[in-house]
């Protein structure tokens, strides 16, 4: 398999919230999702509204096998809980297969 990507779309769950949703995403979340095989780059991106935030997650080699090492990653403990996310509505989650070579 080529590869991929996962794509978050997640926000604060308060304005008090927002830095510590920022510092949790940038510090603590992006440099652990980064240590599980297959994830090898995290880019993030804001609404020009301000208020909806994106992670793109670049994944190299087996899509399945990616996603696989994230559920064994999440319930097994290793990722820190969210801070500051608002969790209702949960963040929407996508994983997007590359297409061609």
């Amino acid at each position: 398999m080529t590869g991929g990507v996962l794509i978050v779309e997640s926000s604060p769950s308060s304005d008090r919230d927002t830095p510590a949703y920022h510092d949790w995403y940038q510090n603590t979340h992006i440099p652990e999702m980064l240590q599980i095989p297959g994830f090898v780059s995290a880019r993030r991106l804001e609404s020009l509204d301000g208020d909806t935030f994106l992670v793109i997650y670049e994944i190299e080699g087996d899509l399945e096998k990616a996603k696989a090492a994230l559920g064994e990653a999440q319930s097994s403990g290793r990722l820190s809980r969210p801070e500051g996310v608002r969790l209702d509505p949960p963040p929407k989650v996508r994983y997007l297969r590359q297409l061609g070579g």
